[in-house]
C-alpha cells in the first residue's frame, strides 16, 4: 500500500488527488496539510468529503509527513514548492510536485518566466511527467515535473507529428481555451461571475509561461529545436481545456494519413483516444483522458484535443505518474 500526503490539499488540484486516491485499491492517504489559516477537517473544507474521510487538514510537519508518506504530492504555487522539495527528498519520500519549478531545464527560461530558481540540483534530475512520452524515465525517478494542463493536451497533439518529421519545427500555433478552475481557487476580478458568464477572452498574448514548457517537449520530441506561438484563452465553463493546433506539413500528406499515424502512435496508450470526429470538452470531464482529431485541412495539419485540466492536466496525471513510481497498473484509480 502506497502511503500519500498531499501538499497543500486545500486546494482545487489537492481535492481532486484526495477524490481519485479514496477509489484507489493500493494507495492510502496518511497527512493532509494546508496553511494554517486553512486547516481543519477535510470534510469542513470540501463538504462532498463528508462521511468518505476521517481527516484532518494540519499545518505542515515535515518530519512527521517524512514518518507516514512514501509519495508526497505537491500541488503548492511556483517558487514555494521548491523551497519544501529537497528537504521532503533528503528525507526518502519520492515527490510528484505540480508547480513549475522542476519542470523547464534552462533557468534561464525559467526565471525570465517565473521566479529565481533556488534548487537546481534538484532540477537537474527531476523528470518531466508525461507518461505517453516519458514512461521509461518516470519509472526510474524519484522526483516527477507534473506537467502543466495546457502543455499536456498540447503535447499529445503533437507528439506523434514531430517524431515522425512530418510538420515544419517552425510557424506551429496553439490556441486554447480553459475553463475558470483553470485560475485556481483564490477570487479574481476576471473570474467574477458577472464577468466571466457568457463571456470568452484571451489573455497573456505571446508571453504565456506555458509556451516554453511546450517548446522544451515539442523540442525533445522532434530531436531538434521546435517553436511555436501559444495562446491561451478562458471560457465560461468550470473545467476543462480544449486545444486546436495548426501545423505546416514537410510534404503531401492526407487526412487519413496523419489519423491513421496517430492510431499506431498511440495504439497502446489507455488514456489517448484518437477519435474520428473533433473532440468536446464535456466528454473528457472529471476523466484522465485526452481525445485527440487529427485532419488536413488547407495545406495545413490541424489537430484538436481536448483534457479535464483538473484531472488529465494535473491531479489525474499525478496518480498515472504515482503508478508508475511504485510498479503499479498505470491506470489504477482512474478508470
Amino acid at each position: 500500500m502506497v502511503r500519500v500526503a498531499i501538499i497543500g490539499a486545500s486546494g482545487y488540484t489537492g481535492v481532486e488527488s484526495i477524490e481519485i486516491i479514496l477509489r484507489h485499491p493500493s494507495a492510502k492517504l496518511t497527512y493532509l496539510t494546508a496553511l494554517p489559516e486553512e486547516c481543519g477537517h477535510v470534510a469542513d473544507l470540501f463538504g462532498q468529503l463528508r462521511g468518505r474521510l476521517d481527516m484532518p487538514v494540519e499545518p505542515l510537519d515535515l518530519d512527521k509527513l517524512a514518518q507516514t508518506a512514501d509519495v508526497a504530492m505537491c500541488c503548492l504555487p511556483h517558487k514555494v514548492s521548491m523551497a519544501f522539495v529537497p528537504k521532503l527528498l533528503n528525507a526518502g519520500v519520492k515527490v510528484i510536485d505540480f508547480s513549475a519549478d522542476y519542470r523547464i531545464k534552462d533557468v534561464a527560461v525559467y526565471e525570465k518566466y517565473y521566479e529565481p530558481h533556488t534548487d537546481r540540483e534538484n532540477l537537474a534530475h527531476a523528470v518531466y511527467g508525461l507518461p505517453e512520452l516519458f514512461r521509461g524515465e518516470i519509472k526510474k525517478a524519484t522526483l516527477i515535473a507534473n506537467p502543466g494542463c495546457y502543455p499536456t493536451g498540447a503535447s499529445l497533439a503533437l507528439a506523434p507529428l514531430l517524431a515522425n518529421k512530418l510538420i515544419k519545427t517552425r510557424g506551429i500555433v496553439v490556441s486554447s481555451v480553459t475553463g475558470v478552475s483553470g485560475g485556481g481557487k483564490n477570487p479574481s476580478p476576471n473570474f467574477h461571475f458577472p464577468n466571466m458568464n457568457e463571456n470568452l477572452y484571451p489573455y497573456g498574448v505571446g508571453v504565456h509561461r506555458h509556451m516554453p514548457e511546450m517548446e522544451q517537449v515539442a523540442s525533445a520530441v522532434a530531436g531538434e529545436s521546435v517553436e511555436l506561438l501559444f495562446q491561451p484563452h478562458v471560457g465560461p465553463f468550470d473545467r476543462g481545456i480544449l486545444s486546436s493546433v495548426y501545423c505546416d506539413p514537410t510534404g503531401d500528406i492526407s487526412a487519413k494519413q496523419v489519423q491513421d499515424l496517430f492510431r499506431d502512435f498511440y495504439k497502446d496508450e489507455r488514456f489517448v483516444q484518437v477519435l474520428a470526429k473533433p473532440p468536446v470538452v464535456k466528454h473528457v470531464a472529471k476523466s484522465n483522458y485526452c481525445h485527440v482529431f487529427p485532419t488536413v485541412a488547407k495545406g495545413k495539419v490541424v489537430v484538436f484535443s481536448a483534457i479535464d485540466n483538473l484531472i488529465k492536466g494535473a491531479s489525474g496525471q499525478a496518480i498515472q505518474n504515482m503508478n508508475l513510481l511504485f510498479n503499479l497498473p498505470e491506470a489504477m484509480g482512474l478508470e
